[in-house]
């Protein structure tokens, strides 16, 4: 049970045990204990400089799609890792599938958050103004799931967030991993 624990986390091997004992042995209640404990290291890490990495490439079949993304990590070890280059190339296959514009939410221009905030409000006049206000937020919240790449449910596994995918990374590795930029290009676009 521990080495799957450890295999689903990559916590450690005594950060298993305790997660185990403390979940009387239910993996899923130890899988959500860990992530817990693995938040705050992960807002730890997020601090570290990540000046290794990699650039990777994908061309999807016919040639029609392609993608160069660059994503950083902590030790040129990490950006050597099969484990961390299949991630790489599931972000790639990631921005060829869903066609993200931006890496985060950060990276959305102010004009863009305007305009949709403008056409959410007229979309819900007439509406008592609590409502409006969490309507709007959730209208945004679909339109940062549709253009960033790190706020898209993963195409391989459309229940977790390309972020969850990450930091499920980050937590398996033990460094801080970023995805710097991406470039689509699409044949005729």
């Amino acid at each position: 049970m521990v080495s799957d624990l450890r295999a689903k986390t990559g916590a450690g091997l005594l950060e298993c045990k305790k997660a185990l004992t403390e979940a009387n042995g239910s993996i899923d209640d130890a899988v959500t204990l860990l992530r817990k404990k693995l938040g705050s290291k992960l807002d730890k890490l997020a601090t570290r400089v990540t000046s290794e990495g990699v650039v990777a490439s994908y061309i999807h079949v016919g040639g029609k799609v392609g993608v160069l993304i660059e994503v950083n990590c902590e030790t040129d070890f990490v950006g050597r890792n099969d484990g961390f280059k299949a991630f790489v190339q599931d972000l790639c296959l990631q921005v060829a599938a869903a066609s993200p514009l931006y890496v985060s939410r950060d990276a959305v221009p102010e004009a863009e958050l305007a305009k949709e905030r403008e056409i959410a409000v007229a979309q819900v006049a007439g509406k008592p103004p609590a409502a409006i206000q969490k309507i709007v937020e959730g209208k945004l919240d679909k339109h940062y799931a549709t253009v960033c790449l790190l706020d898209q449910p993963f195409v391989k596994n459309p229940d977790k967030t390309v972020k969850d995918l990450l930091a499920d990374q980050i937590a398996k590795i033990g460094e801080n991993i970023i995805v710097r930029r991406f470039v689509r290009y699409q044949l005729g676009s």
